[in-house]
């Protein structure tokens, strides 16, 4: 029964990793991007987000909840397992040890995240152009957004590989190669737009 119930986290764990987290990710980036266009088109994506119907709801059961349970497992699975790369150096050891490392990183990052953002505008603020441009005109928080931003979409992009292997979609070593250079295509292509969507707030 423990196995089972271990087997059942883990897929759930990779699962949410991918929907709805990493859909979250991407919209999140997108919406950051618009940032490239100037504070007013900034300003307008993330009040129409805001304004969205069931927003609390939303937030509470296909942002907060998965990300926890992802967070608190992950967490988990980073000190129960056991990284061999000083024994075996292979490319999926690599991964496997920088899974972990930027999964414990994420944690951190995002609560701050989630504190400099969604808990001031609770307490009164409002989230626009001129907040991020204010956080980020720090060389140290940028520094530590930028960092944030690339261990974001290398888990997501890595995840992808696991859950596409865990999930039965790549048995075959081929399709695992293949997956390799999609993740890789995948990492690439966020970190770009994450990075100059944060770079247009300075």
């Amino acid at each position: 029964m423990p196995s089972n119930l271990e087997y059942f986290n883990r897929r759930l764990h990779s699962l949410l990793g991918v929907i709805p987290i990493g859909i979250f990710l991407i919209q999140h980036f997108i919406i950051n991007h618009f940032a490239t266009r100037g504070p007013e088109a900034f300003n307008q994506a993330a009040h129409f987000m805001e304004s969205l119907p069931f927003r609390y709801a939303l937030e509470i059961f296909i942002i907060f909840i998965p990300i926890m349970y992802h967070a608190v497992y992950g967490i988990f699975i980073a000190f129960k397992g056991k990284n061999n790369t000083a024994k075996y150096g292979y490319f999926r050891n690599w991964m496997f040890l920088f899974q972990r490392i930027t999964g414990v990183f994420l944690v951190i990052f995002i609560a701050w995240h989630v504190w400099d953002t969604r808990i001031a505008a609770m307490m009164g603020q409002e989230v626009n152009y001129q907040m991020m441009a204010d956080i980020l005109q720090n060389n140290w928080m940028f520094a530590f957004y930028i960092l944030g931003i690339v261990s974001a979409t290398f888990h997501f992009a890595n995840g992808l590989w696991s859950f596409a292997v865990s999930w039965g979609i790549t048995v075959t070593p081929r399709s695992q190669k293949i997956m390799t250079f999609v993740s890789l295509g995948v990492f690439a292509a966020l970190t770009y737009v994450g990075v100059v969507a944060a770079l247009a707030f300075v």
